[in-house]
């Protein structure tokens, strides 16, 4: 687990990420609760999100039908501070996020509303702010989860962007992710 400390000291590194343009890292396919597969594709749909994903069975947000809500589709993890939480990948659970990428998730690069063209698929930043869960606290450590969640840390959004899709596409990993609107 990373301390506190090192964890501080890389808040600069994380803020110079790419502001416009960056590639898929990593993907993660969610099927079930704590499982996960590492496809070179996937495919993201308006109507039901990355089919066959958790979100679709098991989303943690729903609308007042019970539906699951849009806004949560999709979540980017930035690539820097997923390697300073995760430093050895051997040794903790990938948190899942569907998308890795070396990017500036923050409110100031990318406000509520924001467009990202991720491969062909098109994806808007949505309100639904990514405070961690308590299985990231497990995973990566309280000082990861305070770290996070420290109030002038807030508008860095440290643990990624929620994501509505927009236009169906697929994503394969090396594809560009690319900020086309502010909103």
């Amino acid at each position: 687990m990373t301390p506190m400390d090192v964890l501080m000291a890389g808040i600069r590194h994380v803020t110079e990420a790419p502001k416009e343009v960056t590639t898929a890292r990593q993907l993660t396919f969610r099927p079930g609760r704590n499982l996960r597969e590492h496809p070179d594709r996937l495919v993201m749909t308006v109507t039901g999100g990355i089919p066959g994903e958790r979100w679709s069975k098991e989303p943690w947000l729903r609308l007042e039908d019970g539906s699951p809500d849009p806004a949560i589709q999709v979540s980017i993890l930035p690539a820097r501070v997923h390697d300073l939480v995760r430093p050895d990948p051997d040794a903790a659970v990938h948190p899942g996020d569907p998308v890795i990428a070396d990017l500036d998730t923050s409110e100031a690069n990318l406000p509520v509303g924001a467009l990202l063209e991720a491969g062909t698929a098109l994806i808007r930043v949505s309100e639904v702010f990514n405070d961690a869960c308590v299985k990231w606290k497990v995973r990566y450590g309280e000082d990861a989860m305070v770290w996070v969640n420290l109030p002038e840390h807030r508008a860095l959004r440290l643990r990624g962007i929620l994501c509505s899709i927009e236009r169906d596409g697929v994503l394969r990993q090396g594809d560009e992710i690319r900020v086309v609107s502010r909103g």
